[in-house]
């Protein structure tokens, strides 16, 4: 994690910070790494400058689901080279998901991970430990190890759990080390053979389907279990309107259940996969006009805790074959933030606040981070971003190793400008 000798002024940005309810045009200091005061017109001649004029200072995104690949497969992706990405698409933090190779189930694993990216990565990168070994479902992993090596999350992630007793057990060993359990929902029952979402396009296409029951029947499996043992419960990439429903009435109930949702999933929807291109093909699949429609009103309405990007890097000779052979999954770091603004902010569905609360300040209360916050005396991680700043994303410019993107191309209006880790600009527009 970069580390800053040197003290570092933003001046005349909008500080938007909800952890405290601050929203004014102010300057931040930054000293030793961490925020030391927030005001107007503050006095640092010694400190260098950044001018955030008609920018937002906020506190540092934190990516909750992400693959970095290394181990195992570093010519789709690195910790650098994924780090550098989410740099560029201000993120200051990533949860890297166990599955590579080896599995992330073991604090060996886990402390190659914590200590290559403390060397590489410009972003902090926390690792999420594999629920099972070798995620495959079977037997519990060293949870206890992996907790003091680093991990902050548990989660089988693309192998979810199909046992349900085992999972029972998991919660309630996460429950005890004051972990989350994060479930890429989905019963690979129902799901077998399903190259995009169950309905008229698949059909149209000749493909199988992956019917919503696959994941709505996972969701509440562990709804339950979170009931039972009291576990915090994570819904990662979230994608039907009928687990949306029934996270918001866990929350009604008082159960501690969260859920995120990505940026392909607020935007596209089954009909924009044409012409067989495997970059529009991901899991869980881009689903109906209604179920996107449900993610924009749980977006709104409060009952997504956070946006969340799913970067799956795949290597082009893997990615590029034929739709029903390709792997599941795109690229995300660098277009999230412009997405959400563009789609969320100016079209009104959001406010500038609730944004920051969905990428920075709730992301770290479901995973216990001490980030997410301006504080004085806090981590200086921040994300300086242009809700006017119009771009066209060229994926051929991207820090990934890999392409794998439906969104090339794409004009939009906001995006980041600078990103700060511990009081260090390890990223800044046009540099």
């Amino acid at each position: 994690m970069p580390d800053s000798s040197q003290d570092l002024l933003l001046q005349n940005g909008r500080v938007l910070d909800p952890s405290q309810g601050l929203d004014r045009q102010a300057d931040v200091l930054i000293r030793s790494g961490r925020i030391a005061a927030i005001g107007p017109n503050l006095a640092a001649p010694e400190a260098a400058r950044l001018d955030a004029s008609g920018c937002v200072v906020a506190p540092g995104f934190i990516d909750l689901h992400a693959h970095l690949r290394e181990p195992g497969r570093e010519h789709a992706e690195t910790i650098e080279s994924g780090g550098r990405a989410a740099a560029a698409g201000g993120f200051t933090s990533v949860l890297a998901m166990p599955n590579t190779q080896p599995v992330n189930d073991s604090a060996s694993v886990t402390h190659f991970i914590v200590q290559t990216a403390r060397e590489q990565s410009p972003v902090n990168v926390f690792p999420v430990g594999a629920i099972s070994e070798k995620s495959c479902g079977e037997r519990l992993a060293s949870i206890g190890a992996m907790r003091e090596a680093g991990i902050v999350a548990i989660s089988d992630d693309g192998r979810p759990v199909m046992n349900s007793d085992l999972m029972r057990h998991a919660m309630s060993y996460a429950s005890g080390f004051g972990l989350t359990v994060i479930d890429h929902c989905e019963d690979l029952d129902l799901s077998a053979g399903g190259q995009m979402h169950e309905g008229f396009t698949a059909v149209r296409h000749g493909l199988g389907g992956i019917s919503a029951a696959s994941e709505e029947v996972m969701v509440s499996r562990d709804i339950l279990l979170a009931a039972k043992t009291g576990a915090r419960f994570h819904v990662a990439h979230l994608s039907t309107a009928g687990s949306l429903d029934m996270v918001r009435q866990a929350k009604r109930r008082g159960l501690p259940v969260t859920c995120e949702v990505t940026p392909h999933h607020f935007t596209l929807t089954d009909e924009d996969v044409k012409d067989y291109d495997a970059n529009f093909k991901m899991k869980p699949p881009l689903r109906s006009r209604e179920d996107r429609d449900a993610m924009l009103e749980g977006l709104a309405d409060g009952t997504v805790d956070a946006i969340a990007t799913d970067h799956a890097p795949h290597a082009g000779s893997e990615k590029m074959q034929e739709f029903d052979v390709a792997p599941f999954g795109i690229i995300g770091f660098e277009t999230a933030l412009g997405l959400a603004l563009d789609r969320l902010v100016h079209t009104g569905r959001i406010s500038l606040a609730r944004l920051v609360e969905l990428f920075s300040v709730n992301p770290a209360r479901i995973v216990g981070l001490d980030r997410g916050t301006l504080k004085v005396g806090a981590v200086a991680d921040i994300t300086v971003f242009d809700p006017e700043r119009r771009w066209t994303y060229d994926v051929n410019q991207s820090f990934s190793r890999s392409r794998n993107t439906p969104f090339h191309g794409l004009a939009l209006r906001g995006g980041p400008v600078a990103t700060i880790v511990t009081g260090k600009i390890v990223w800044q527009v046009g540099s």
